[in-house]
């Protein structure tokens, strides 16, 4: 098939483009680059199925495919707040416009939509039934909402227009080619123990997740997206492994060997205290549930930023 991955030299849209070329597809990367990389798909450049053109998705797209997986938009709080605008941007016109291409073309069109649509929940963990606590208001409202809205579009044009949808929630997800700064806290984590600087915790670091690694999430997204028409979503593709923010700094420590010490911050605006994907939705209906530990997950990821650092 021809596949189209909007954001598709990130992080994890570099992974899908990578397991879709080897599966035989025909893959058209879209990106703007404002997170995404070059260096993220620089192997694929050669391989003659694969294309990447320079494209934001807040603008339409005329293109000849048989599947969309949206995944466009910045995904850390230090990237998706440098620009609310365009963050919010990104989410609702890249969604109606990637909801216009499907329809266009009669495709079945991917949402990566996010566990941030949860907020700071008071239920635990957490169903796809909850509807969430989210600050509409605050300084993480542009990815928050920007997300609910888009999986809006998503539902109402399949209600309106028959489309086939496919909606995934992404639980915090980890692995080699995470941007160093992107300010998440598993890519913070290594790279500060690894400089063998103070490591940034945030509160008391008793907040708790559950992290994925990239390879379980990429396997998530392929079964959603060829499931049963019945299986639209949403559906949470995360690992329920709960761990404290604590627990996971201290872990990065001993895997690094690191002299690092622990230093605590004030905790951000509206950061959730506690996020844990119930998955039984993914266990039934696409037979998925993640197979990495966070101790191999977490060497595969030093292993990459120990390289990257020594290359840089």
């Amino acid at each position: 098939m021809r596949v189209l991955v909007t954001g598709g030299a990130g992080f994890l849209g570099s992974h899908l483009c990578e397991r879709l070329l080897n599966e035989g597809n025909e893959v058209l990367c879209v990106d703007n680059f404002y997170t995404g990389r070059k260096s993220n798909v620089l192997h694929l450049l050669d391989n003659p199925e694969f294309e990447l053109i320079r494209h934001d998705v807040t603008l339409p797209l005329m293109v000849e495919v048989d599947q969309i997986y949206n995944l466009a938009c910045p995904a850390s709080p230090v990237h998706y707040q440098h620009d609310p605008i365009h963050t919010m941007k990104t989410s609702v016109l890249g969604a109606m416009n990637m909801l216009d291409l499907a329809k266009r073309l009669g495709a079945t069109v991917f949402q990566a939509s996010t566990s941030e649509v949860y907020g700071d929940p008071e239920v635990h963990p957490q169903p796809e039934s909850y509807w969430g606590l989210v600050n509409p208001i605050g300084i993480r409202s542009c990815y928050d909402e920007g997300k609910r809205c888009a999986e809006t579009l998503f539902f109402d044009h399949q209600r309106q227009f028959e489309l086939s949808i496919k909606v995934a929630r992404i639980f915090n997800t980890y692995g080699p080619r995470m941007n160093p700064d992107d300010g998440r806290v598993v890519s913070n984590f290594i790279v500060q123990a690894l400089r063998g600087e103070d490591i940034t915790v945030y509160g008391e670091g008793n907040q708790t997740r559950s992290f994925c690694y990239v390879d379980d999430l990429i396997e998530g997204f392929v079964r959603l997206m060829n499931s049963d028409s019945s299986v639209t979503g949403p559906i949470n593709l995360g690992n329920p492994g709960e761990f404290t923010v604590r627990e996971l700094a201290e872990h990065v420590i001993d895997l690094t060997g690191s002299s690092s010490k622990l230093v605590f911050e004030p905790l951000p605006q509206d950061d959730p205290r506690q996020r844990r994907p119930d998955i039984t939705k993914a266990e039934s209906q696409l037979g998925w549930q993640p197979g990495i530990n966070l101790d191999e997950g977490l060497k595969k990821t030093i292993t990459y930023f120990e390289n990257l650092l020594s290359a840089g």
